[in-house]
């Protein structure tokens, strides 16, 4: 049987992780440009590299969100599609996962 108090922790933990990681973006993506040409180049692709941060890190967030209601509702750990338990490897891996291994795989 789940540790469902153990998985909740590892999962506050991460979204803990992650809200910071989200302040940290948006603080450099508020950071004055240069002036210099060449420097401004060099600003924007490090401001495309850091909203696919952002982009990521939001989408991980609405995840593991989801994942916090399936264990206060009682069905993490439950394979949505064919409602059998999903490994504790697989749930260790990826905090979120909502389908087991074999499920994902033909998904």
């Amino acid at each position: 049987m789940l540790d469902l108090n153990h998985y909740e922790q590892l999962i506050s933990a991460r979204l803990q992780e992650l809200d910071t990681r989200m302040h940290d973006v948006d603080h450099e993506l508020g950071e004055p440009k240069s002036a210099d040409m060449n420097d401004q180049s060099i600003d924007l692709e490090d401001d495309e590299v850091l909203e696919g941060l952002g982009m990521a890190a939001q989408k991980e967030i609405g995840l593991l969100n989801l994942a916090m209601e399936r264990i206060k509702d009682g069905s993490y750990g439950i394979c949505k599609k064919c409602e059998e338990p999903i490994s504790e490897a697989r749930l260790n891996a990826v905090l979120y996962a909502p389908l087991c291994k074999r499920c994902a795989t033909r998904a």
